[in-house]
């Protein structure tokens, strides 16, 4: 078989089975991104962002010397919730994605790459598609991996009695919880974070904006609140946190809605993010500036 047959074959399957096509492609970008970028010099801040809660968990365990005995797993539950709730959902997780969406294009910018991406033949939404999945990934994995961690180390310390709280109570409900809700911010804020790169040449002082918005929106009503990331978190958490003080504007659920309901509104809010970004993509101007 002759060259000119192959190639005619290839366009031929392409047009007659395009998804697969596509699918393949995001399939070979996915690979491309996470082994490019997961480990990098430029990661390590991020890698101190996710474990840094697990690591101070380790240090109280060994140099803490404290007596645990089974009435505190109730006070453990609950400060491994605020650990969740508001360090990883407010900062770590939103920071953590700030940097890695935010630099799947513009740091091709700044590398003077891109150019290379946009010449090979693949359709710009793939390759949103692609970057933003692999970016998926890193967030989702290390995430994942710091918030196992922490459970792990916050019921490990009581033996036998946290062993019948995991498997026996609610504590594997909780994780599952946990994990699932993690997978969604990481999710949310990444195609957020990804739009916004789009639109803007330097996305820091907006995501400075979103962080302020995801602080203050639970005063405003509940449609206003649907249009930020926490608003559906805070509904899917397995442990409510009642803290009063400045920091209970942070715990606020005005109206709470079901979990199927803020599983698909975080869902529509990623999509809606992702389809912008598509869209954004063929508007993109290649300037090659120092940024």
């Amino acid at each position: 078989m002759s060259a000119q047959d192959l190639v005619a074959r290839a366009q031929k399957w392409s047009k007659d089975q395009p998804w697969r096509l596509y699918g393949s492609q995001v399939s070979i970008l996915v690979r491309n991104e996470v082994r490019r970028n997961l480990f990098t010099r430029r990661r390590i801040w991020i890698y101190l962002l996710a474990l840094v809660p697990a690591v101070l968990i380790l240090i109280d365990d060994v140099f803490g010397r404290h007596s645990f005995d089974s009435a505190q797993i109730e006070d453990k539950t609950q400060v491994l919730a605020g650990i969740i709730q508001l360090y990883y959902f407010r900062l770590g997780i939103f920071f953590a994605c700030m940097a890695i969406f935010t630099w799947l294009f513009r740091g091709e910018m700044v590398e003077r790459t891109l150019h290379y991406q946009f010449l090979v033949p693949v359709r710009r939404e793939v390759l949103v598609v692609g970057k933003f999945l692999a970016g998926s990934v890193v967030a989702i994995a290390l995430f994942e991996m710091a918030v196992l961690a922490c459970f792990y180390l916050t019921y490990a310390r009581f033996g036998s009695a946290g062993k019948s709280y995991v498997f026996d109570g609610p504590g594997l409900g909780q994780l599952g919880s946990y994990l699932l809700v993690t997978a969604l911010a990481c999710l949310g804020y990444g195609a957020v974070f990804l739009a916004l790169s789009m639109l803007f040449k330097n996305p820091i002082i907006p995501g400075v904006v979103i962080m302020g918005w995801e602080a203050i929106a639970p005063i405003f009503p509940s449609w206003a609140q649907g249009l930020s990331v926490t608003f559906y978190l805070k509904n899917l958490c397995p442990v409510s946190l009642p803290i009063t003080g400045p920091l209970a504007i942070f715990t606020i659920v005005a109206e709470p809605v079901p979990a199927f309901i803020a599983v698909l509104g975080l869902l529509f809010l990623t999509v809606a993010s992702l389809v912008l970004s598509c869209f954004l993509i063929h508007r993109l101007e290649i300037t090659y500036t120092s940024e």
